[in-house]
């Protein structure tokens, strides 16, 4: 596939996903503002504020107990603007004042770095030309005023038992810490079988590299699993976020899953990609997880096609060898293949490393290797 035929995909995905991005509220005309695509990187920090563990989460969940319902509002710039009624309370917050509090039908405002309680049983009036999907009284202002002024806004629902966290643009429904520990368990079980998948592929792979058998088919199944495997890491981190200090064992187990495995990724990628290997993960990065299951889409990224007979730089297998990254850029810039590599005479590999010594042990290292792959074992 020709670059430009490449360049071309990647200003098609642009465009799709700027139709589901959210323009900057424009203070003139909200009617235009509608609620933008949930990203990870927005929401993460503000499920921290409210994981379990946390005094904020202490107070939320005593509050969905007592079936009370309650508005907590961070403090920003400008929100005492729509501020009315209610008394000042300017006092330490703690999960048994704010749940105290709560009792009242008003709002609670919570100092930005949520130590102090502000205001309580306030009435907030924020601009009602900001659109919202939401249909109760208290839903409405926590997400107008999350909107307008670019401030966290929760909504515990006396009536449904439910919190709703609104940040911006962002509206995200807290769910009970054992429903979370359960998806997250599930996810982390798929994401074993995967990973187990994805080192199978690995060994394989190694074995066709040093026969030089490997086919475009081989290298797609290994990144199309690697990507797989990192979406489903990322859902799983942001079920670690919501379980706080529940979830320590989880993100343990998440780490050992996931090592190294984006790194084995970004080196096939850079030996087989006929594109810089930055631009084809930022590809891979905006498919879905249906978009991935397609191997054209994969080839597409790579710049390939279903026919082509990749000839691997060499740079992965190099990268075992206890070698220097800069003797690794000469080797594949000399040599453009492992194959070569392999077979090259210990004076063509020392006249390209600058040091006989170093041809050695490198020509050692690659036997030493092959040996291992060919018995099975993993290196």
């Amino acid at each position: 596939m020709e670059q430009g035929e490449v360049k071309k995909e990647v200003a098609s995905n642009i465009k799709e996903e700027e139709k589901h991005s959210t323009p900057e509220p424009n203070s003139k005309d909200y009617a235009k503002v509608s609620v933008k695509k949930l990203r990870q990187e927005d929401i993460l920090p503000i499920l921290k504020l409210v994981a379990p563990g946390t005094a904020l989460s202490s107070a939320i969940i005593d509050i969905t107990k007592a079936k009370k319902g309650a508005l907590i509002i961070v403090d920003t710039q400008n929100l005492q603007k729509i501020i009315e009624g209610g008394f000042r309370v300017n006092c330490r917050f703690t999960p048994q004042r704010l749940v105290e509090l709560s009792k009242m039908d008003g709002a609670i405002i919570l100092s930005k770095d949520m130590k102090k309680i502000l205001y309580a049983n306030t009435l907030l009036s924020p601009d009602i030309r900001i659109p919202t999907r939401e249909t109760g009284t208290r839903h409405k202002a926590a997400e107008r005023t999350a909107k307008q002024f670019k401030t966290i806004a929760i909504a515990v629902s006396e009536r449904r038992n439910t919190i709703t966290l609104y940040y911006e643009n962002l509206r995200y429904s807290l769910k009970n810490s054992s429903e979370v520990l359960s998806r997250a368990i599930e996810s982390l079980q798929l994401l074993e079988k995967h990973c187990e998948i994805f080192q199978d592929l690995l060994t394989n792979l190694n074995v066709l590299e040093f026969t030089n058998l490997a086919t475009i088919n081989d290298i797609c199944l290994i990144i199309q699993r690697a990507e797989i495997i990192l979406k489903i890491s990322t859902m799983i981190r942001r079920y670690i976020v919501e379980l706080g200090n529940e979830g320590v064992l989880l993100r343990i187990r998440l780490k050992e899953l996931v090592k190294d495995i984006e790194k084995e990724e970004m080196l096939v990628i850079e030996d087989y990609s006929k594109l810089k290997a930055r631009k084809t993960k930022n590809l891979f990065s905006v498919l879905s997880f249906e978009e991935l299951l397609d191997i054209n889409n994969i080839l597409l990224a790579l710049a390939c096609k279903e026919e082509d007979t990749p000839l691997g730089k060499g740079s992965r297998l190099l990268s075992k060898a206890k070698i220097e990254q800069q003797d690794i850029l000469k080797l594949v810039k000399s040599f453009k293949n492992l194959n070569t590599i392999f077979e090259s005479p210990t004076e063509k590999l020392a006249a390209v490393l600058n040091n006989e010594s170093k041809a050695r042990k490198l020509q050692k290292d690659l036997i030493h290797m092959k040996e291992q792959v060919m018995l099975g074992k993993r290196i």
